[in-house]
């Protein structure tokens, strides 16, 4: 992969494309997660997905990677780093993205999901740790047993230059990338050998979706 300089925003060129100008009016992270959640999710209904911002944005549907990918972009277009952090299980349940951003001294996150949980997080969170924590107790199977192991530290999208945005073709080598990235464990054997499962009206809230 090509090193490339980690610009403060877009080319200029990418930046005036028309399909983005819905991000560039988005000044805060609560403007970003609201426009994300007008959003439809993307079923991926005939085929697996991993679009770049730019197809997402056409396409109008996003899930959790192709909506964090939106939201990096939104983020960078006003000065911030493309980051995100992945949020990885165990071989029984399926990763979540987050879009991250800072204010001050504190983190916090932007998602695309179809549930009730695993949402916005408010930049309340004094470390990358803490801010992984918060989805800890959200992330259950149905039968409640708890999943979460692992996050990554944050993963600057400009490390791809802008092909995370622009690309026809499915970001299955950045989506392959950021697996292969740095990642931290939330926990050991005992602590999981000791998790309690999540009882049922916490199941059943989590079968609420917003896109059917």
């Amino acid at each position: 992969m090509t090193r490339v300089r980690h610009r403060r925003r877009p080319p200029a060129g990418i930046a005036a494309l028309p399909e983005l100008r819905p991000l560039r009016a988005l000044s805060s992270p609560r403007r970003v997660q609201d426009y994300l959640d007008t959003i439809p999710i993307n079923h991926e209904r005939g085929r697996e997905t991993c679009s770049s911002a730019l197809t997402t944005l056409r396409r109008k549907s996003a899930h959790c990677m192709e909506g964090a990918l939106v939201a990096a972009l939104a983020f960078w277009l006003h000065g911030q780093p493309p980051l995100v952090m992945d949020l990885k299980t165990n071989r029984h349940d399926v990763d979540h993205v987050v879009a991250l951003f800072r204010r001050g001294r504190f983190w916090g996150g932007v998602t695309k999901t179809n549930h009730a949980v695993l949402r916005y997080r408010e930049p309340i969170y004094r470390d990358i740790r803490e801010l992984a924590v918060s989805f800890f107790h959200e992330y259950f199977l149905n039968d409640g047993r708890k999943t979460l192991r692992w996050y990554s530290e944050p993963y600057d999208l400009r490390r791809h230059g802008t092909e995370w945005i622009t690309r026809e073709d499915e970001l299955w080598d950045i989506q392959d990338a950021l697996d292969r990235s740095r990642h931290v464990k939330l926990l050991g054997r005992a602590q999981i050998a000791g998790l309690r499962r999540a009882d049922d009206i916490e199941i059943r809230a989590g079968k609420l979706v917003e896109w059917p």
